[in-house]
């Protein structure tokens, strides 16, 4: 069996992961942030889920041609021009609360372009993985930089939630413009892309070829629209913790931090598992059970008014989580030809573009028969669509 952290050897890796780290953890304090701020700005669920999907119609138009440039050009750059956006939208709206200007409209807005960013920078840092580390490292190195995602998803919010409980929601943002700063001074010490080969092809082309792969290829159909399914119909509970978290527990921004955070922890107990299974491991069994488990504890999760049994579902959550967020893309890119990997990998960064067709129902439902109910609903689905596409080559693949 392979050394849970035997891709940590590579330096270079462990820039990429840190970064990764920084960048996410400051992701995290503007999701709980973000929420946070936009409800105490309207008191209206539907209001909150604009605010945290905001970002999915650029990842939706422009992830696929995020992918055709991670194809093309060398990653690190992509990524370092991402999170340089990112830095200018939290500074903006740092300003807007110090001066008194902000408004949900601003908080919609800056979602919409945080989106283009990540639109582009997701292919590029899955891409990157590939290229830092050897094959047989693959499944161990994309496995611990979801494991560094859990980890600050585990410790972030819960800064965050003390950060803005305390402090209050502008520095909060200058938080999370320090956290985005340190991330791209790491990401500034990867070593220079492999060189590409100059494609004379129009992008439109290199589509239509990535769709012909996906076509042929059965196993990556199902992990697309697996990833999709997960997608919609667990993505949104996140932005709907601070409604969640003021009706059903009479909390707040301190209540949200530590759900979070136990989704974090969850998640990190899950990609250190999945760190260490052996590259030749088949990981369909294991993607449909994390996806069962996350369809269980946010059905439960409905069902509970007590902090400390919410936060214990919110764990299984996140232990659900590990499944999407390490075994799916080792998979993908595992199934995927050298040559594809950028352009496959932004029709799965593509899939979080789908988001409001999950977030905005039940933004809706919230508002109408409450918090509780939608999320009751949302992991019935989850359930029953997993097991619908759990078919026998799914898993024993």
């Amino acid at each position: 069996m392979i050394n849970t952290f035997d891709s940590l050897r590579n330096k270079h890796f462990r820039y990429l992961v840190f970064g990764m780290i920084s960048m996410i953890g400051g992701m995290n304090i503007q999701m709980l942030a973000r929420a946070q701020l936009g409800w105490d700005l309207t008191g209206s669920s539907l209001a909150v889920t604009l605010v945290g999907v905001g970002f999915a119609p650029p990842m939706l138009l422009f992830s696929i041609y995020g992918g055709v440039i991670s194809d093309r050009f060398d990653n690190k750059n992509i990524i370092q021009v991402g999170q340089l956006g990112v830095i200018a939208i939290c500074i903006f709206i740092a300003i807007s609360i110090f001066t008194e200007t902000i408004t949900i409209y601003h908080l919609i807005i800056v979602s919409f372009f945080q989106g283009t960013f990540w639109a582009f920078m997701m292919p590029a840092r899955q891409s990157i993985i590939a290229e830092l580390v050897d094959d047989n490292q693959l499944n161990n190195a994309i496995a611990l930089n979801a494991a560094g995602m859990s980890l600050t998803t585990m410790i972030s919010p819960a800064i965050g939630g003390i950060v803005y409980h305390f402090l209050g929601p502008g520095m909060t943002y200058l938080l999370i413009v320090v956290f985005c700063i340190v991330a791209s001074i790491s990401t500034s010490m990867l070593p220079k892309g492999e060189k590409k080969s100059p494609k004379s092809s129009k992008a439109l082309n290199e589509i239509k070829d990535v769709i012909n792969l996906l076509y042929k290829n059965s196993i990556l159909k199902f992990l697309l629209l697996f990833t999709l399914v997960t997608t919609l119909l667990s993505m949104p509970i996140r932005t709907l913790l601070a409604p969640y978290s003021s009706e059903l527990l009479s909390g707040g921004a301190l209540e949200v931090g530590l759900m979070l955070a136990s989704i974090g922890a969850g998640a990190l107990f899950g990609t250190l598992f999945s760190a260490s299974l052996p590259q030749s491991t088949k990981k369909g069994k294991y993607i449909i059970a994390t996806s069962l488990i996350s369809g269980t504890a946010i059905m439960i999760l409905g069902f509970s008014s007590i902090l400390i049994i919410s936060i214990l579902l919110c764990f299984f959550l996140g232990v659900g989580d590990a499944g999407r967020r390490s075994l799916n893309p080792s998979m993908i890119i595992e199934k995927t030809p050298p040559e594809f990997r950028g352009r496959v990998m932004g029709f799965y960064a593509m899939s979080f573009g789908f988001i409001p067709l999950g977030a905005i129902p039940m933004g809706i439902i919230s508002d109408v028969y409450g918090v509780d109910f939608s999320f009751i609903i949302s992991g019935v689905l989850l359930i029953v669509l997993t097991l619908i596409l759990s078919t026998k080559s799914v898993r024993s693949s």
